[in-house]
């Protein structure tokens, strides 16, 4: 499956509207937030239809995914966005990690946990509430909100950027960070970050450098830490391939064009995250040219000044930016 697909779930009560367009979705909140009855309802007119009293607008179907025969209930679906509910402990199992990785379904998961087995967007993870839309009318109108926000926008210049891997990535911001005096560590994986800030001093300045299309996970406790030291910055990008095909380096109408709605072009059974779709297509189209990318090891072409300089400009880094003249940041860069 692939594409954004706009959900309404209604009844004569209550109104739900969600739009989901990756693989995998994450609702959570406090109890009493309206979560579970949204499953409840879709599950009423799983059983009952229209007779149900619910309505589901969508343009594929929606289903309601429990119990001990997950797996082969599961097997049944295609093309379809499945629901499933906090309670289904199945859902943080390394069995259930590898059923989403290769289908061509989507998935919401309503749930507090973190489900450290699935390489989930900080971008897709989302809380209800009344959006107040419909003030005079009795029915209750339910609308998603995003739980992470941060951007990184106005930042004095870190003392330290930490960067997830120790790849390509690592390579390009310690190379940028050390022109400016920055020093620039590896987390060596994102399942390491958190112990990796935590072990960084608590006067410095650190700025998180990490893929945002795979960090749902760990987004609760580096947000929670960055709040009790009031000096952490993030910087979450899709990826870092996705950074260099923002900076324009390939020139390309169509990857612009792929760049503005990538969902319409990433198939959730071919991909496990966005990450992989955007590695393989900066792989592919750099593959016998000057700009040929690797994963594992920087092509030192990235790290020419013109290039090295689009790709930072491309980001909110502004204090790693420099002008052609002077050598000194000469505008502020607010792109995500």
């Amino acid at each position: 499956m692939k594409g954004s697909h706009s959900i309404i779930v209604q009844n004569n009560r209550l109104h739900y509207e969600l739009l989901v367009k990756r693989n995998i979705t994450i609702i959570l909140g406090d109890s009493a937030t309206g979560k579970t009855t949204l499953v409840e309802m879709l599950r009423q007119y799983m059983d009952l239809g229209p007779d149900s009293g619910v309505e589901v607008n969508c343009d594929v179907p929606c289903a309601v995914l429990e119990g001990r025969n997950w797996q082969a209930i599961l097997s049944s679906y295609n093309q379809t966005i499945i629901f499933i509910d906090e309670g289904n402990i199945f859902v943080s199992t390394e069995a259930f990690a590898s059923a989403v990785k290769g289908s061509d379904n989507y998935f919401v998961l309503i749930t507090r946990e973190n489900l450290y087995n699935l390489p989930y967007s900080i971008d897709e993870i989302y809380g209800l509430h009344s959006s107040g839309k419909y003030q005079n009318s009795r029915k209750v109108y339910q609308q998603t909100y995003k739980i992470y926000t941060e951007q990184v926008s106005n930042m004095a210049k870190p003392e330290m950027i930490l960067v997830e891997d120790s790849n390509s990535g690592f390579e390009f911001f310690a190379a940028a960070g050390k022109e400016k005096g920055i020093i620039c560590q590896s987390a060596g994986g994102k399942s390491n970050l958190y112990k990796a800030l935590k072990a960084t001093a608590q006067e410095a300045t650190v700025c998180v450098v990490a893929d945002g299309a795979a960090l749902g996970a760990e987004m609760a406790r580096l947000r929670s830490l960055a709040r009790d030291r009031g000096n952490i910055i993030f910087y979450l990008p899709e990826s870092f391939e996705w950074l260099i095909l923002e900076a324009g380096l390939l020139n390309s109408h169509e990857i612009r064009t792929i760049l503005e709605r990538p969902e319409e072009f990433i198939e959730s059974r071919d991909f496990f995250s966005w990450e992989q779709f955007f590695t393989k297509l900066l792989t592919e189209r750099t593959q016998g040219t000057p700009f040929r990318y690797g994963k594992k090891k920087l092509n030192p072409v990235y790290l020419h000044e013109r290039n090295k300089r689009k790709i930072v400009e491309a980001s909110p880094l502004v204090w790693l930016a420099v002008s052609k003249e002077h050598g000194e940041v000469t505008s502020e860069i607010t792109k995500k």
